[in-house]
């Protein structure tokens, strides 16, 4: 005799109440196997679905925006040494004044800080990255004090584009 012969030799002797029972029961596991197999995750789903989608939108436009700034670089005209040397000096005496030193080697240049404010120094670096195409390779710079507002002492080292 094999395992269904036996189950269905057991079931027959069962009286009807029990395999009423036997039923229900088993239809109720069904029935929480099939929502949490099946469900669920399909309402959990469409649940989240709005949420998703709208941090999915935000990443494709911040996505669209860094690649039309991209292309807005590459398309920028191509620019000597010396004409970004030139651009250098220029943002250093407009943004920096006289407390700093700038010495160009070739392609790199070296500017020397001294006690210069936060805000001034990110306006000067983005100014640079603009006008002088100059990107920063090194920096040691150090804060100055603890009180407010923040000033900045050091040396940073900038490479210009190759001609």
């Amino acid at each position: 005799m094999n395992a269904r012969q036996t189950l269905q030799a057991r079931w027959a002797l069962l009286q009807l109440r029990e395999r009423r029972w036997l039923l229900l029961g088993g239809s109720v596991v069904a029935l929480a196997l099939l929502w949490w197999v099946a469900l669920a995750p399909a309402l959990t789903t469409l649940r989240t679905a709005p949420q998703q989608h709208q941090r999915l939108d935000s990443q494709l436009e911040h996505m669209r925006q860094l690649q039309a700034q991209a292309l807005a670089l590459q398309q920028r005209p191509r620019t000597s040494t010396a004409e970004a040397a030139r651009a250098l000096e220029q943002t250093v005496r407009q943004q920096l004044g006289t407390t700093t030193q700038l010495q160009i080697n070739g392609t790199q240049a070296t500017v020397t800080l001294k006690n210069l404010p936060a805000d001034t120094l990110a306006q000067w670096l983005a100014q640079a990255r603009d006008q002088a195409h100059a990107t920063v390779t090194q920096a040691r710079i150090q804060r100055d004090g603890v009180a407010p507002p923040a000033t900045w002492s050091g040396t940073l080292v900038l490479a210009l584009p190759e001609s």
